[in-house]
């Protein structure tokens, strides 16, 4: 049976889980869902999928874990809401109507279909007149969604204040900006094709953020080089361009999102890979910087660990034989959650060690006690990886990612410049 369950969820997923937009998706155009506290999925894409079935050992612990398929179908009622249902793979999807769905809406607020756009219904207070009123309304407001992903695109740095005496993380699910684009072109492209299909194939893998209370998430592009080697020239034309002008080509690494939690002034701060693709290399410096800041001050614990694994993570990369990983995705995951004391004179390699073994009662020794891993490094989006293993490509590339590898030297060393000029 796949991690993704424990034993009392085979019974109400045999009847379907209900995919809830993933809040903590700052980057990448591909929609990420909520399968459950531990599980997020995706649209299948076969060489991603291939990626993840053949991945060498080495490479696991810089990966999500990969949790396997499901299928994924949607339902509309009489009022046009649409609801995102997962099933078993083999099991029998024929008949939806036989299927108790009624278990499927949160308590408080869920994502529905309304006609050309999606809206955030409140189910205690909205009436089924209001949602017809409001559908008669959408039907004049053909190009919402376009315009308002246009006015996502200029505004590429958005702050929210939160309440701080409330959940801060419970407050991602109604600011995170890019997961709500993500989730409306989704149900778009499936609601154009649904005449034609109803069932899709997504993968299951590990939520990278669950082990954080407040997740601080860091989404950067590697790599000189984006476009597969499948590409159609115009794409091809298009990835070289955002190349070019941004700092991939430089640098070999390029923003594609990030989300801080900012404890000093109490806002949730979200960038877009719009703003990203601007950023000077000075830019890109003062981004990471804005990243490990938490509104009070640099978060300088968290630098050795990144630094580690970064460098494990290029030694591995060093060792992959012919493997390209164009367009795919680093993630820094970080708690933004302010932390309760830290011990002015600890090692951070002793804090990480720490962090890592927090549920050890030894740890009592130290007042930093985290409740999750201080940092995490994954890589991510591997939908255009290749390498010779696969068979059916038709370019065969020779030794490491100079690229990738390149980028992972340059990001580790503008965080020291980062980790020096701080400590000064």
């Amino acid at each position: 049976m796949s991690p993704a369950f424990g034993a009392m969820e085979v019974e109400h997923y045999a009847k379907g889980v209900l995919l809830e937009p993933f809040v903590h998706q700052v980057g990448g155009h591909s929609c990420v869902l909520r399968f459950n506290d531990k599980t997020i999925c995706k649209p299948l894409i076969q060489r991603e999928h291939q990626f993840y079935e053949t991945l060498p050992t080495e490479m696991r612990k810089f990966t999500p874990q990969y949790e396997g398929v499901v299928s994924v179908s949607f339902e509309e009622d009489e009022d046009g809401n649409l609801c995102l249902i997962a099933y078993p793979l083999n099991g029998d999807h024929d008949n939806l109507e036989s299927i108790d769905n009624s278990d499927c809406e949160p308590k408080n607020k869920l994502l529905r279909w309304s006609n050309k756009k999606t809206v955030l219904l409140e189910n205690d207070k909205i009436t089924k007149e209001w949602v017809r009123q409001h559908r008669k309304e959408e039907k004049m407001k053909s190009h919402k969604l376009e315009e308002e992903f246009e006015w996502l695109k200029k505004s590429e740095v958005l702050y929210y204040s939160v309440e701080k005496k409330g959940n801060v993380s419970s407050q991602f699910k109604h600011h995170n900006p890019w997961s709500m684009k993500c989730h409306q072109q989704q149900l778009r492209r499936m609601k154009e094709n649904a005449k034609h299909r109803n069932q899709y194939k997504f993968i299951l893998l590990e939520n990278l953020t669950s082990r954080y209370e407040v997740p601080c998430v860091l989404d950067l592009k590697m790599g000189t080089r984006q476009h597969g080697d499948d590409a159609s020239e115009e794409k091809k034309a298009n990835q070289i361009r955002k190349c070019q002008q941004s700092t991939s080509a430089v640098i070999g690494v390029r923003v594609c999102g990030m989300q801080v939690y900012q404890t000093g002034t109490g806002q949730l701060m979200f960038m877009n890979k719009y703003h990203g693709r601007k950023l000077s290399v000075q830019g890109f410096k003062e981004a990471l910087y804005q990243f490990f800041h938490n509104g009070k001050y640099l978060r300088r614990e968290l630098f050795e660990p990144v630094i580690k694994k970064l460098t494990e993570l290029k030694s591995v990369l060093e060792k992959q034989e012919s493997y390209r990983f164009y367009s795919s995705s680093l993630l820094i995951i970080y708690d933004g959650k302010e932390l309760q004391e830290v011990t002015v004179d600890s090692d951070p390699e002793d804090l990480e060690d720490l962090s890592e073994e927090s549920s050890d009662e030894s740890a009592g020794a130290y007042a930093y006690k985290p409740t999750a891993s201080t940092v995490d490094v994954r890589m991510i989006d591997f939908a255009h990886t290749t390498c010779k293993y696969y068979g059916e490509d038709s370019v065969v590339h020779e030794g490491q990612d100079t690229g990738y590898v390149f980028g992972l030297q340059n990001l580790i060393g503008i965080i020291k410049e980062i980790r020096d000029e701080s400590s000064e």
